[in-house]
């Protein structure tokens, strides 16, 4: 399993079995992957997709526990990782011919997202000689 490593200037959020496919999911957070926070946010807002109002919560928590308790500016966050893996999977029944059971697969899926600042490189210019 992968471990989480935080930085003083990061902060994430985790969904543990959210009932989407991870497939669908990774569709979602393609989009918003290295994005500006606001920017991620505004672009989940008008998704068509219905995965994207989940995981809007989901980056909700992240810029809340950047700011509340790592102590944040939350207006230079950017999304530096989105992704997302197998949870558990719900196994259902379905009744088929001659008696026998069809197998249905629910899948689930574990969400996460970590957001960082955004550093802001300063150009120091060389006078020229």
């Amino acid at each position: 399993m992968r471990q989480l490593v935080r930085k003083d200037n990061e902060a994430y959020a985790i969904q543990r079995n959210m009932r989407v496919s991870p497939s669908k999911a990774n569709a979602v957070l393609e989009m918003i992957r290295g994005k500006k926070a606001s920017e991620a946010l505004n672009l989940l807002k008008f998704s068509s997709r219905g995965i994207a109002k989940n995981i809007s919560k989901v980056l909700n928590s992240a810029i809340a526990n950047a700011e509340n308790n790592h102590q944040l500016d939350i207006d230079i966050l950017k999304v530096t990782e989105a992704y997302c893996g197998k949870g558990m999977v719900m196994k259902r029944w379905r009744a088929r011919a001659k008696g026998r059971p069809g197998r249905i697969n629910k899948f689930l899926t574990n969400i996460t997202i970590k957001v960082s600042e955004d550093q802001v490189k300063e150009v120091k210019k060389v006078k020229a000689k």
